[in-house]
This record gives structure tokens, C-alpha cells and sequence, in this order.
């Protein structure tokens, strides 16, 4: 029987790059690029990931993203492998293998969630990233017939194998920060009010740190 799996991994950790890319129209698109699992070392949650599996689930996951299917990320995540769509920030856009790792390279989403990531990054917040996936694993702890499922974007912990403080709550829990998400969400298509909508929600953030 398959366990669900998660597995964090800080900015440090992650080796995380921010990129800008232009699109047609004068837009930019934000990728984030990183590890986004570890094989063959023994992890926070006394699990050891073989590169092979780790291989293996990389390539079926790319066959995916090949066939057309999109492969959704979330902020923070979930305890079960359902994709929430109303928390979406990012898709995967592809997978790779470096020595033992398994890479990815996120695209940041226009969505209310993405909105959020592009404006904590823009503002110098720290990000870090966790894997969801399937597997068994056995009684020392090897990870067997390993599945991805997405990567989600999470806070950057505290303290080593400390769980991230969910942002998205934060927010929420902030002066302001509910109303800034409700509008959000209204104003998707004007430019102007998500431009207003960015500057509140750095100020949000801000109080945050």
C-alpha cells in the first residue's frame, strides 16, 4: 500500500533561482528553479530516496507535462495529494535529474495565490519548496515505487525540520489581509487595481517578517 509523502526542503536547501522571462505584449513571467527532492542521503523525515526512484518518477512526470497534462502547485500544501484549485500558484513546467536530485522549474501563475508568490519574492521573502508524492517505504526507511505528484511553494521554516508557518494564514489573520485577497480575486482583469493590490499586499508583508 502507497503512503502519502511529503517532503520540505528550504530556500537553502533548494538551491533556488528567480527568473524573468518576457512575453509577447511587454509581460513577464516568473519561473522559480531548484531542487525540489533529494536522493541517496537520509532526509529530516528519516527517509532515504534512491536516485533511481527518484529518476524514474522524474521521467513519468515529464512524459505528463509532455502529453499536455498540467501539473499544478499550491502555496503551502495540503496533508493528501488533491489539487486545490482556489490555492493554485504555479505549474510545473518540467523535471530533471542533476547527480542524485530531482530539479524542477516552477512557472508563477496569474492567479490570486500566484499573485501573492510573485509579490513576496519581488519583495525579498525567502520561499522554499515541498514535494508531494506516493510511495512505500519500508521499515529502515527506503522510499520504494515513488510517484510525484506536484511541488508546492511553502515559508521558509525556522529551524531545521521545523513545519513552515502556513503564509497563506498569516495573511489572512493580518490586519487587511483578507480584503486584499477578496479583491484579488475581483480585479483579475485590470491592471491598474493589481497593481494597487500588489503595493498593499507588500505592505502586509512587510508586517509579516
Amino acid at each position: 500500500m502507497k503512503n502519502y509523502l511529503s517532503e520540505h526542503l528550504s530556500f537553502d536547501q533548494a538551491k533556488i533561482v528567480l527568473e524573468s522571462e518576457e512575453e509577447q505584449g511587454g509581460g513577464k513571467t516568473l519561473h522559480l528553479n531548484g531542487i525540489c527532492i533529494q536522493g541517496d542521503i537520509r532526509n529530516q523525515n528519516q527517509r532515504v530516496y534512491s536516485s533511481q526512484e527518484i529518476g524514474r518518477a522524474v521521467k513519468t512526470l515529464n512524459e505528463q507535462i509532455s502529453g499536455g497534462y498540467s501539473v499544478l502547485g499550491e502555496v503551502d500544501h495540503p496533508q493528501d495529494l488533491k489539487i486545490n484549485l482556489d490555492r493554485v500558484s504555479h505549474m510545473i513546467t518540467k523535471m530533471w535529474m542533476d547527480g542524485p536530485n530531482g530539479y524542477g522549474k516552477l512557472k508563477i501563475l496569474p492567479t490570486p495565490m500566484g499573485q501573492l508568490i510573485q509579490t513576496m519574492l519581488e519583495s525579498g521573502v525567502k520561499l522554499g519548496v515541498s514535494s508531494r508524492g506516493s510511495g512505500e517505504v519500508d521499515g529502515s526507511g527506503n522510499v520504494k515505487d515513488f510517484e510525484i505528484i506536484t511541488v508546492d511553494v511553502v515559508a521558509q521554516p525556522s529551524a531545521p525540520g521545523a513545519y513552515p508557518t502556513p503564509v497563506y494564514e498569516g495573511l489572512m489573520n493580518t490586519k487587511g489581509g483578507y480584503q486584499a485577497f477578496l479583491t484579488a480575486n475581483e480585479v483579475q482583469g485590470d491592471p491598474k487595481a493589481q497593481k494597487y493590490i500588489a503595493e498593499s499586499l507588500k505592505r502586509i508583508i512587510s508586517g509579516l517578517k
